[in-house]
């Protein structure tokens, strides 16, 4: 994805694609792929740019927002972004912290009440925790 790409799929989702912008989608939105916030300052930083990490959650957040990315919250103190915002379900391993993408199909879910009265289903979000077999 280039820099013009990204700005105008920013621009055609109503997002104003300046610089800082810009430089995350290009970060985020390339392939599909699972980073956290934390991931992508460091990348940031990395390639010798400044940015603050209020402009980075932020401009995530819009993103999620505006429907560019979808949010995986692993545990209650970890989450990350997804660039494939089609329905489907994770796997995260707790020792490497590894987000892997499950096809939809692959998980079948029964629920064996009722939804409370005047709701109706907005999603279903499976995360699988896994880690490496132990010794036997």
């Amino acid at each position: 994805m280039t820099r013009d790409e990204a700005a105008s799929l920013l621009a055609e989702r109503g997002v104003l694609p300046t610089a800082q912008r810009v430089d995350i989608a290009l970060l985020t939105l390339a392939r599909p792929q699972h980073l956290s916030a934390e991931q992508i300052i460091g990348a940031i930083r990395a390639n010798g740019l400044k940015i603050s990490k209020a402009t980075v959650y932020n401009t995530l957040n819009l993103f999620r927002e505006k429907g560019l990315l979808r949010t995986v919250d692993v545990d209650p103190t970890r989450q990350f972004y997804d660039s494939s915002t089609s329905a489907h379900h994770h796997f995260y391993n707790v020792e490497t912290g590894e987000l892997t993408d499950i096809p939809l199909d692959s998980v079948v879910l029964h629920v064996a009440t009722d939804l409370p009265p005047g709701t109706e289903q907005a999603g279903v979000d499976v995360v699988v925790r896994v880690r490496g077999r132990r010794a036997e």
